[in-house]
């Protein structure tokens, strides 16, 4: 089989030591991909000028495959959101976050295993924002949620369910308040989960299903919502099983996929070597299914498993003694 080749994004601050050595347990792994290096997030504006150059732009085009670090967006100023303008522009608009333990790392709760789809393209993340009045004293942002737009993301979230055996669909929505534009959500999803009369099929308002998270989360499967909600729940759910560091995020599209570690840029540990991989190798293993290679991504898992089981070799954001090399090489030797 011939290589892959995927567009790198190694991205901010920490980015960069967790992608080199996400790259080093592929290549240990075996793992058949080529990579294609680009630029994006603040790198890019300080060598390009420009946080989404074309050429990055026509890299991700050409190899319909993408691997990306953390990249920072600044907070009220500076440039949009890259990770956001890269959904919109490729219409990647199902992000998939798997949640599930892991042995040895410190968590709450134990058992858990569930898939999050948000829609990723639509609701208050479509950039229709403005200020209202003289001297900026009001501000409006304009929510978008579409019939089409519901449509896919909830037929995506229930073809995953059959396809990964699972039993349980829960829609998250707030359409007892939003009744237009959750209300339509909603509507849609009770519409499509009716083709699928193998699953279980219920619907949460978005409070409740927060609630029920920290305090049963064994009763969700898979969770599909809405852009902002799914944001906000899927940072919650990686608390649930030890943080973000944890987290790896696949954003789907019809034509293109990039697979991300969903953490931030950490720019206070950046170059000392005290990063976590974990996110990036997970997304990384996400990507190796993608593209038919789901038994080196099974080695993957497995690998990482065996040293997030290691004190001695997990990083001490999940509780460890090991830093980033130490943790990669304990992946390498599991190998």
């Amino acid at each position: 089989m011939g290589r892959t080749r995927v567009t790198l994004l190694r991205g901010d601050g920490i980015g960069p030591e967790i992608a080199a050595a996400t790259i080093q347990v592929l290549d240990a792994a075996g793992a058949q991909l080529e990579f294609d290096e680009a630029l994006a997030g603040v790198r890019a504006v300080e060598e390009l000028r420009d946080p989404l150059p074309q050429v990055t732009i026509d890299s991700i085009t050409k190899n319909r495959l993408a691997l990306k670090g953390p990249l920072s967006t600044p907070v009220g100023q500076g440039f949009r959101s890259v990770n956001v303008a890269l959904r919109q522009h490729f219409d990647l608009y199902a992000n998939v976050r798997p949640i599930q333990n892991y042995p040895g790392v410190p968590s709450r709760y134990q058992g858990i295993d569930l898939v999050l789809v948000r829609e990723n393209t639509e609701d208050i993340y479509a950039g229709i924002e403005h200020y209202v009045g003289p001297g900026r004293s009001a501000a409006e942002s304009i929510a978008i949620i579409t019939r089409h737009g519901s449509e896919r993301i909830v037929r995506y979230a229930l073809e995953l369910a059959r396809r990964e055996q699972r039993k349980r669909v829960t829609l998250v929505h707030k359409a007892n308040i939003l009744k237009y534009s959750n209300g339509l959500f909603l509507d849609v999803g009770r519409e499509v989960a009716k083709e699928f009369p193998d699953l279980a099929f219920d619907d949460l308002i978005v409070d409740a299903a927060a609630m029920k998270l920290v305090t049963a989360p064994e009763r969700f499967d898979v969770i599909v919502t809405t852009n902002l909600f799914g944001d906000i729940l899927s940072d919650l759910c990686a608390g649930l099983i030890g943080g973000l560091g944890l987290a790896p995020g696949a954003n789907l599209g019809r034509e293109v996929a990039i697979f991300e570690a969903v953490h931030g840029t950490a720019p206070d540990i950046a170059g000392k070597g005290l990063a976590n991989p974990s996110a990036l190798v997970l997304a990384a293993a996400l990507l190796l299914d993608q593209v038919g290679q789901g038994d080196v991504a099974r080695r993957v898992r497995t690998a990482l498993r065996s040293a997030l089981a290691s004190e001695e070799a997990r990083t001490a954001d999940l509780g460890g003694r090991g830093d980033l090399q130490t943790f990669t090489d304990a992946i390498r030797r599991a190998l």
